[in-house]
């Protein structure tokens, strides 16, 4: 379910907390932190700000830290400093007594909120009627739960940009044709590296819920959802030819959601973890323009001085619904637990939780 239908009366934080001092609200973070113990767990992902990673309890990607949270059984609360989907892939598969907490309800993801369940079975009768029953759907986590679980009901897994190119090789041996949603660019790259033709994908518009473009459609294998991340969509190929042209002897590397043309003629394209690995790897005195969010963009510039890096688009801004995950909310959430009134808490109901599970448990077994 798409965030914005979750919110019926947010809970509204009080103005007093914003009144606080940066200092005052991390030492009553770490208070109530301590005060919990082991019963409280808070994982937080790459691209938060580091006024609230400093208090991460494990700091990674948003499956990586789900599956984290769901070991850590001792906890009774999971506050998740993320976004709206990754709680949901928390809260899925963590215990019935456990409870999730995102400190900001409105800290959504415009990819996973590209793609609903209404559009999505909508698109799936236009698609069958044209194609018959051979298609089977992927989804990356960057997903709703409710996306997610229709997936499952349909044959289909889940996908991680790690682990993409295995789990559409598979698919492509089960159908003839994929749908591949929400980022179409992380679909369209991950086929291509796998020899598929550019011609041999087709855009679907869940706007006009119909096939873009004049493609021979017998020829057609990958059917890309029009979705895409609103962060890595703004590196542009001009940003490489800036790099190219004023430091020749940059290395560039990107995330595999940014653009077609951006992955081609970046040096290096791989995960947020590829992206991280490749610069702890990299010798000192190297030159790094990275294509991903800013906030760990300037983390590894702080955390390699013996390295020059930079963002491949100067201009680029943090990801502004991941960045509503702030102190004072992170805060204001905690206070709701020691006050026994939690706020933010993230429930999925079972029927979804089970065909959402059926999907990520495919990918796991492939």
């Amino acid at each position: 379910m798409a965030i914005l239908d979750l919110i019926e009366n947010p809970e509204q934080m009080p103005q007093g907390y914003k009144a606080l001092s940066q200092t005052q609200m991390a030492e009553r973070v770490w208070q109530i932190k301590e005060s919990f113990g082991n019963k409280l767990f808070l994982p937080a992902h790459h691209y938060q700000k580091d006024e609230v990673i400093q208090f991460a309890d494990a700091i990674g990607d948003s499956l990586q830290l789900a599956q984290i949270a769901a070991k850590n059984t001792q906890a009774d609360y999971i506050v998740f400093c993320g976004v709206h989907f990754m709680a949901e892939t928390a809260d899925m598969l963590t215990q019935p007594h456990q409870r999730v907490i995102l400190p900001d309800m409105r800290a959504g993801c415009t990819m996973a909120d590209m793609a609903n369940l209404i559009q999505l079975e909508r698109a799936w009768d236009k698609l069958e009627s044209q194609l018959g029953q051979t298609i089977l759907p992927l989804t990356y986590v960057n997903s709703t739960a409710e996306i997610k679980a229709f997936v499952g009901r349909h044959g289909g897994a889940t996908v991680t940009s790690s682990n993409a190119k295995r789990i559409l090789s598979w698919a492509l041996e089960q159908k003839q044709h994929v749908l591949f949603l929400p980022d179409q660019h992380l679909g369209r790259n991950t086929a291509f590296d796998l020899g598929i033709a550019l011609e041999q994908m087709a855009i679907f518009s869940p706007a006009q819920n119909q096939l873009l473009g004049e493609q021979d459609i017998s020829q057609l294998r990958i059917i890309l959802w029009q979705g895409h991340c609103s962060v890595h969509e703004k590196f542009t190929l001009e940003n490489i030819q800036n790099i190219r042209q004023s430091h020749p002897e940059t290395n560039i590397i990107v995330h595999p959601e940014c653009s077609h043309e951006v992955v081609v003629a970046a040096d290096f394209a791989g995960s947020t973890k590829y992206i991280i690995d490749v610069i702890n790897d990299a010798q000192p005195n190297t030159q790094w323009a990275i294509g991903t969010e800013m906030n760990l963009v300037n983390r590894l510039i702080a955390q390699h001085p013996d390295k020059q890096i930079c963002s491949l688009n100067p201009n680029l801004c943090p990801c502004l619904t991941m960045n509503r995950i702030d102190l004072p909310h992170l805060l204001f959430a905690l206070e709701s637990l020691v006050n026994r009134a939690p706020i933010g808490v993230i429930q999925v109901d079972e029927q979804t939780t089970t065909d959402a599970l059926t999907a990520l448990e495919r990918m796991l077994n492939i």
